[in-house]
């Protein structure tokens, strides 16, 4: 009898977060979505403007590196989270603006085909997926999505090629898109 109670406890539970009354005017709360995900609003929305996140992300304080010396102000260094994930930054923050960045950046060894004066690089976006774009930009904005290799198309002699992987096994690909020519 006793596993019932805790049940019928743990139900009454849920049955309190759902049926939560806003803090603001004593409304009920309702799930809302946006294209930023869900979240409880207020029921008396245009009166009351009161909004909360439906699930309560859990923040991680800063926790200082120890040994570790910021090379612009010379202040600790600290692990921070911010709206794009961890980085580590200096504790000196509104002060000092010093971020540390990941060496992803490798070039490549393939010259741009585009502006013929840059080489390709290895870059990540800010969702971690990484891509290909001339070192010569603002002035050249040549990108591929695909890793980029030295070497001339066969079929139409555009100076670089794609590594893809093809259920066939790896292959090479022709770089220009008007091409597009797979060589084995």
């Amino acid at each position: 009898m006793s596993d019932n109670n805790d049940l019928f406890s743990r139900h009454e539970h849920a049955l309190e977060k759902e049926y939560e009354t806003c803090p603001s005017c004593g409304h009920d709360l309702h799930i809302k979505h946006s294209k930023s995900g869900s979240f409880l609003g207020c029921s008396n929305y245009p009166t009351c403007d009161y909004t909360r996140p439906l699930v309560e992300q859990e923040r991680m304080e800063q926790q200082v590196l120890p040994g570790s010396e910021c090379p612009a102000c010379g202040h600790e260094l600290a692990v921070k989270q911010g709206r794009y994930g961890m980085f580590i930054g200096c504790t000196n923050f509104p002060a000092c603006n010093h971020i540390e960045h990941q060496e992803t950046d490798q070039e490549v060894d393939v010259a741009c085909p585009s502006c013929n004066k840059g080489h390709l690089q290895a870059k990540n976006n800010r969702f971690g997926k990484t891509f290909y774009a001339c070192d010569n930009y603002p002035s050249c904005k040549y990108v591929l999505n695909h890793e980029p290799v030295a070497g001339e198309c066969e079929k139409c002699g555009y100076p670089c090629l794609l590594k893809r992987t093809l259920a066939r096994g790896e292959a090479l690909q022709c770089a220009d898109k008007k091409c597009g020519h797979i060589q084995a």
